[in-house]
């Protein structure tokens, strides 16, 4: 059972049904004017959330920061749609809610036992004063939250990071063949023809041998040829490596602020003074 403690604790958080599936959040939450129980609140549902709906509280439970109401999805969804900006409900529109769910008047404890799916949604918004049997969550100028100041409240931006791919490098070895050009010296052999005189050293040597005859040398000549071969060797290693970088990006968005306007306040004489105690 939801109690008055209960209020601050839900409102903003998510609602879901019996089988745990997510509804929204919870924006409101209205109280009886006569016992301060909260009554009804109303979920976000529609296209973004964009609408929202009253559901009952009775029987409705909380669960790991997370309310849970006895009707399916598609029932919230097609409740009575009923403006949640004007801060209560009259009799009529909170009989048409109770016939529509199941609801006797005056005895919200009891749910029909065919509904046992839980079904809500909403967002986080801020809390009205009721003006009628049921009056949302804030400063109630009849029920039991009464007391002699009333709390403004704000949105603020929380910006958090998430970590996803961005993209893929791959490191890829593949063959290619080019011409080389180098320069290798060669030798050769090449006949050179010598002339010596005959002295008394080789005299000897030239009458060896007929007088007159015919006669045949040889030489043998040798030359040097370019003889290409391949070897693979090693020339460098290649690896992939992150860097992480930092850039700063801008978020905008839109956050909600109440504001405080007086009412019947005079300003005549000593006037009024707005005292920040902090």
């Amino acid at each position: 059972m939801i109690t008055t403690q209960d209020v601050s604790r839900i409102i903003g958080t998510n609602a879901v049904d019996s089988d745990g599936s997510k509804l929204g959040k919870i924006g409101q939450v209205y109280l009886d004017d006569e016992t301060g129980r909260p009554e009804w609140a109303t979920v976000s549902t529609g296209l973004f959330g964009t609408s929202e709906t009253f559901v009952p509280l009775a029987q409705a439970e909380i669960t790991d920061d997370t309310l849970r109401v006895p009707y399916d999805k598609a029932r919230v969804k097609d409740a009575p749609r009923i403006d949640a900006e004007q801060g209560h409900l009259s009799p009529e529109e909170e009989s048409e809610l109770y016939r529509y769910y199941g609801v006797t008047t005056g005895d919200a404890g009891q749910v029909p036992t065919g509904r046992t799916d839980t079904t809500t949604a909403g967002y986080a918004d801020a809390t009205t004063t009721g003006t009628n049997r049921h009056g949302t969550v804030g400063h109630d100028t009849s029920g039991p939250t009464t007391d002699d100041a009333m709390t403004r409240s704000e949105e603020q931006l929380r910006v958090d990071t998430e970590r996803v791919q961005a993209g893929k490098a791959r490191l890829r070895k593949y063959v290619v063949t080019e011409n080389v050009t180098t320069t290798v010296p060669v030798s050769r052999e090449e006949v050179r023809i010598e002339r010596e005189p005959i002295t008394d050293a080789n005299v000897g040597d030239a009458l060896d041998g007929p007088a007159i005859s015919e006669e045949e040398h040889e030489v043998v000549l040798h030359a040097e040829r370019p003889v290409v071969a391949k070897e693979a060797v090693p020339v460098e290693r290649v690896r992939l490596d992150v860097d992480t970088v930092t850039d700063q990006e801008t978020v905008t968005d839109t956050v909600r602020k109440e504001q405080i306007d007086t009412d019947g306040v005079e300003t005549t004489g000593g006037g009024v003074r707005d005292t920040d105690r902090r």
